[in-house]
């Protein structure tokens, strides 16, 4: 080929070239709008791990929008306090918010149930149900009608029990005891004699500090260390029954949600999908070294009695009862999670079970 003939074709594919980038550019910007949305989150920023969903939700949104899909995320009581986090979501404040179900349990308990109730499943069982037993779409049903849109976002694995100024031995010590308590598991411990008191994370410091309550729980060691409850009330109590696995959700305004494009609304899914996962792989990373370093710092591990447990899960049940007869949603999302709660514990306890058994007691023995 000689040179003139080469110039001329480069030249022809040069501009069919430039052509169709021009012709391109049209229905890429079409595909990808400009939209930019405020979340705000229930957690104060100092708590990296679950305030830290929210961000990386957004981070993942930005870069598979090449920054044309922008959330930002506003930390609790910035532009409102962490506990109305949904209501303004829900009436356009926001267009988005991170928070957790059971904070509005006191407006209907089937806001908490598929976030976490006590003794429901553990953090692998409930994310089984939400993506392959349809609890998304159960909560969905129910989210709707306060004009919203909900998915998973985030997961801390089951909790601690708490921080006590004393010793809690028998159900007698539960007696008057005014303890912090999330969702409505402070019902389930009304009926032992508890006082719950429903606080903020970043107030929850000051009123134990003062006495003005007795105990209180939060998360986990990581998160409890940041928050420095140790300094305040030595005795740290396992398991929090009440949150075995609960789901921290994305709670988007309807409306706005619905605005959005099949391809939007498909990376906003994938995008708080690998968000929820996030947030507890990370939580398994840290609570170990945490644990380690409250336990050397003083706190004082104790677990609770069977016979605490027992009355919490007679009492719980109790309520349930009381709840199914009277709130339809409420017992279509709690039957579907109770009728696979069974079967999720008959498989866990056979293979699952046994081998961290088996490695728990090669840990103690010092062979780890």
């Amino acid at each position: 080929m000689d040179r003139r003939s080469f110039l001329t074709k480069a030249s022809v594919g040069g501009v069919a070239a430039a052509a169709a980038g021009t012709l391109a550019a049209p229905a890429l910007a079409q595909s990808a709008p400009k939209v930019t949305w405020r979340m705000t989150s229930s957690f104060p920023k100092s708590l990296d791990t679950i305030y830290g969903g929210g961000e990386v939700l957004a981070k993942m949104v930005s870069e598979a929008t090449d920054g044309n899909f922008q959330i930002q995320v506003f930390p609790a009581g910035e532009l409102v306090p962490g506990l109305q986090a949904a209501d303004a979501a829900a009436g356009g404040q926001v267009e988005a918010c991170h928070t957790v179900g059971y904070y509005y349990w006191g407006k209907d308990p089937t806001w908490a149930v598929a976030a976490a109730i006590p003794f429901s499943l553990s953090a692998r069982g409930i994310n089984a149900w939400h993506y392959h037993g349809g609890g998304i779409d159960l909560y969905n049903e129910f989210l709707a009608t306060q004009g919203l849109f909900g998915l998973p976002g985030g997961n801390t694995g089951v909790q601690m029990g708490g921080w006590f100024r004393k010793e809690i031995n028998t159900l007698a010590d539960m007696k008057g005891l005014k303890m912090r308590v999330g969702g409505f598991a402070g019902k389930v411990l009304e009926k032992l004699g508890v006082v719950p008191q429903q606080i903020a994370g970043g107030d929850i410091y000051p009123a134990l500090e003062k006495g003005t309550i007795d105990a209180a729980e939060w998360v986990g060691p990581y998160d409890d260390e940041k928050l420095g409850f140790n300094k305040v009330a030595p005795y740290y109590y396992y398991p929090g029954w009440w949150e075995g696995g609960p789901t921290v959700h994305f709670m988007f305004n309807k409306a706005k949600y619905d605005e959005l494009s099949p391809t939007y609304k498909s990376i906003l899914h994938t995008a708080a999908k690998a968000a929820d996962a996030d947030m507890l792989h990370k939580y398994d990373y840290l609570n170990p070294t945490a644990i380690k370093t409250l336990v050397g710092g003083g706190a004082q591990l104790r677990p609770f009695s069977q016979e605490i447990l027992e009355a919490c899960f007679t009492a719980a049940n109790e309520v349930y009862a009381e709840m199914e007869a009277t709130n339809a949603p409420f017992k279509k999302i709690w039957d579907s999670i109770k009728a696979f709660r069974s079967d999720y514990y008959t498989w866990t306890q056979v293979a699952e079970y046994n081998y961290d058994t088996f490695m728990m007691i090669q840990q103690r023995n010092g062979k780890l």
